[in-house]
């Protein structure tokens, strides 16, 4: 997409002055205005992310139903296994693509199949802004099917842009405010913080930490391969694991395995 250089300054400057605002809302809105001048997008969100503790909502654009999905069910458990989710409590910076960061089974995973194919994405990329302390931001940019997926030419402008959107988001959000951290902190009883291991949320249950972990990755969309190399084991062992898992829970498939994962979920709100 083109733009006048009047035009591209004038947004820069609405953008500086946002950052300078309380409302998250101006802030985004500017944001909005100009990276849409260059790249096309249906949706934009904000979330902050503390460990595995519920993600504030800093702005959306989404409609009241929209926001029902992207926010409302996206915040009660399903954010536990979102690939951006783990990238920002693991302290990525920079612009990445989901393709870049989901595991190799991610599309047909449960969790693909039962909550992301509700928001009907093509594709979704974000700008990851790691704060002080455990503190992170993602800046996501969505399009819908009917729009397609980003170009290759829209992505790396995109990537060519991070500095400046990171940047920019920093001095709007040098950290959480006290108001955004105390609704992370309403998650903890669902997840306690925990940069890298969400495996805690079946402590409940009489798995081996092995066996928490092989469910975290298996649940997150990790082939049998992909879990052997994360955990130096040999796939045999992961088959091994998976086979104990099941008869432990009960359950006889992936899909049984995220339905324990949403009733333990529930049962904790």
């Amino acid at each position: 997409m083109s733009a006048s250089r009047s035009d591209e300054y004038s947004r820069l400057a609405a953008l500086v002055a946002a950052t300078r605002e309380t409302s998250g809302e101006m802030f985004g809105q500017a944001m909005v205005d100009w990276l849409s001048q260059h790249v096309s997008f249906d949706h934009c969100v904000i979330f902050g992310y503390r460990g595995a503790s519920r993600p504030p909502l800093l702005f959306e654009t989404f409609s009241p139903a929209e926001s029902h999905v992207f926010v409302t069910l996206y915040q009660e458990g399903p954010y536990l296994l979102d690939p951006f989710h783990h990238a920002a409590v693991e302290r990525k910076e920079g612009f990445w693509r989901m393709r870049e960061l989901a595991p190799d089974r991610f599309y047909a995973s449960e969790y693909f199949r039962t909550y992301y194919s509700q928001t009907r994405l093509a594709e979704e990329v974000g700008f990851f802004v790691p704060l002080p302390g455990k503190d992170a931001l993602v800046l996501s940019l969505m399009r819908l099917h009917a729009s397609g997926p980003f170009g290759t030419a829209d992505a790396r402008l995109l990537r060519d842009m991070a500095p400046a959107v990171i940047n920019f988001a920093r001095l709007r959000w040098p950290a959480l405010s006290a108001e955004e951290q105390d609704e992370a902190e309403q998650g903890e009883t669902i997840a306690a913080v925990n940069e890298f291991d969400r495996a805690h949320i079946w402590e409940s249950l009489s798995l081996t930490p092995r066996e928490k972990h092989v469910v975290d990755l298996v649940l997150q969309g990790h082939s049998t391969e992909s879990i052997a190399r994360a955990m130096r084991i040999v796939p045999g062992t992961v088959k091994v694991h998976r086979r104990n898992i099941h008869r432990k829970l009960g359950v006889k498939s992936q899909a049984g395995l995220f339905a324990r994962f949403i009733e333990i979920i529930e049962s904790r709100r």
